[in-house]
């Protein structure tokens, strides 16, 4: 059995979503669970909708999530381009001989015809789509409507009677009535190709042999298998799609590609109100989750499990190797899949913890560089105190980007002082005696480490019958800034000690007043 060949195939007109991502995934671990190839496609035919930006930025989210792909727009591959706008000769030649065959026709209905018969079909309780009208127009008929500048649509004239049996990978057989399935536009007014040409002739003429997609396209599944039937019925020695490629100037589908053999149709993704995953459930775009500092690894690791189950009972925390290797489309369920950040925010969090520190400080890097506290690169002392950090902020981070505010006092040459954590702390009690205090032990501590740090706080704490709260939060405002730091012992450590020394007393001077005795 030869290697599979799949697609992921997104139209570039937003941003990449979570489902469009998954989708890729499923196929992408199907590639690479089987020997396979992942192809990516750019489906940019409505020039209206199609730009430049969304199909970088839908490039760099494959990236982040480290999909890459064996043949595509930018990595070319022997059955390109791989962008449908630049295979438009192609979609001609196709809807030119399918004209010619008698299995198209033009149609001619402006838009608000078509309107008006959708409203006399609801009226009459009968399906909305087209009712086929201009199937058999005479050559006086269409010469008529040219006359009047119309421009036609090119519609496939589908079968009037019978069923069409899609025997779907994780539905099972799926069967439509072909009475109920109207003649569809290959090709718009402006010759333009529509999904349905588009899509299926694409996936024959680059051998898609599988093809995963969501459940939203499955009424589309009956159209394109009899389109494919018809692209590769031979007339005279060659089938019209190889007639078509040779039209083109396109290289001849390789031996044995047939038609598209399976389908898998995956379930919805939906939030926790269990409808369809929308901006209103909050991010739910890879670039999102990406600027919250979500580890690649964990989101794939999340969108693996939206619909699929590794079937053994160990734990849903999987590397993407181990998902590899378990990875079966077969196990694939065809209910709705709950896509739930707060089950990706804790895998990230435990992800997080597993790193080691230096890698966790590579990763810090860029959402530094973003809060303006390092420079791009790092200079060597930045780099340094980033990795001397890296180990306190592992134990108390969920995503990345909660890192930078966490410890911004420590790259900053002065403080920026919280309004409601001086109130609290440095304007009341006994600030400005502990602050003293403490100034004084911690010149007095040896070693500048944070178990001789700690001491030094519990001997003052002693001394001054007070607990570890009265004490350290003083001085954790007055080096930090704020209330919410990593452990002090820990903080003051990394920093040095004239530094923690400089800022106590500049605290002390400018915000308590003077001790009374």
């Amino acid at each position: 059995m030869s290697p599979p060949r799949v697609r992921f195939c997104p139209a570039p007109s937003g941003w990449l979503h979570v489902g469009g991502a998954r989708t890729a995934l499923y196929n992408w671990l199907h590639a690479r669970a089987n020997d396979g190839t992942f192809v990516l496609r750019i489906e940019d035919t409505d020039a209206e909708r199609a730009t430049e930006a969304s199909m970088l930025g839908m490039l760099e989210g494959l990236r982040f999530l480290g999909l890459h792909w064996d043949e595509g727009p930018d990595v070319g591959g022997a059955h390109g381009p791989y962008r449908q706008s630049e295979r438009g000769a192609l979609y001609a030649a196709v809807a030119r001989r399918l004209l010619e065959a008698g299995h198209a026709y033009e149609a001619f209905e402006t838009a608000e015809e078509l309107d008006a018969e959708r409203e006399r079909a609801r009226a009459e309780g009968r399906p909305p789509g087209y009712s086929g009208a201009h199937r058999r127009l005479t050559d006086a008929e269409r010469e008529a409507y040219r006359a009047e500048g119309r421009t036609p649509v090119l519609r496939l004239a589908t079968p009037d009677e019978g069923t069409s049996v899609v025997d779907d990978l994780i539905r099972g057989p799926v069967e439509v009535t072909w009475a109920d399935v109207p003649d569809f536009v290959l090709a718009r007014a402006d010759g333009s190709a529509t999904y349905y040409l588009a899509n299926t002739v694409d996936d024959l003429a680059q051998g898609i042999d599988l093809v995963a997609r969501g459940e939203d396209l499955l009424s589309a599944t009956p159209r394109q298998r009899y389109l494919s039937g018809l692209l590769l019925d031979e007339t005279g020695g060659a089938a019209l799609l190889d007639a078509a490629l040779d039209d083109a100037g396109l290289p001849p589908r390789e031996p044995g590609w047939g038609p598209v053999a399976t389908y898998a149709h995956l379930p919805m993704l939906v939030g926790e109100d269990r409808k369809k995953l929308s901006k209103r459930h909050g991010s739910v775009a890879v670039e999102e989750f990406a600027r919250q500092g979500i580890l690649p690894e964990v989101l794939v690791n999340l969108l693996a499990l939206c619909g699929w189950s590794p079937g053994d009972g160990k734990t849903e925390q999987l590397s993407v190797p181990e998902i590899i290797a378990r990875f079966d489309l077969s196990r694939v369920g065809r209910n709705p899949a709950y896509f739930d950040v707060d089950k990706l925010r804790a895998f990230n969090g435990d992800a997080i913890k597993t790193l080691d520190v230096a890698e966790l400080s590579e990763r810090l890097v860029p959402f530094f560089v973003e809060a303006g506290l390092v420079a791009d690169p790092p200079e060597p002392e930045e780099r340094a105190l980033l990795e001397a950090f890296a180990p306190l902020l592992q134990e108390r981070i969920q995503t990345l980007a909660e890192a930078p505010p966490l410890v911004a006092f420590a790259f900053a040459d002065a403080v920026t002082y919280e309004e409601k954590a001086v109130a609290k702390h440095l304007e009341k009690g006994r600030a400005a005696e502990v602050l003293a205090a403490a100034e004084a032990a911690l010149a007095d501590v040896d070693a500048w480490t944070g178990e001789a740090i700690l001491e030094a706080f519990d001997r003052l704490c002693a001394d001054l019958e007070l607990g570890r709260g009265k004490v350290m939060q003083p001085v954790r405002v007055a080096v930090a800034g704020t209330a919410v730091s990593p452990p002090l012992p820990e903080t003051l450590a990394v920093l040095d000690r004239e530094t923690v020394l400089s800022r106590v007393r500049e605290a002390r001077e400018r915000f308590t007043a003077p001790a009374v005795d």
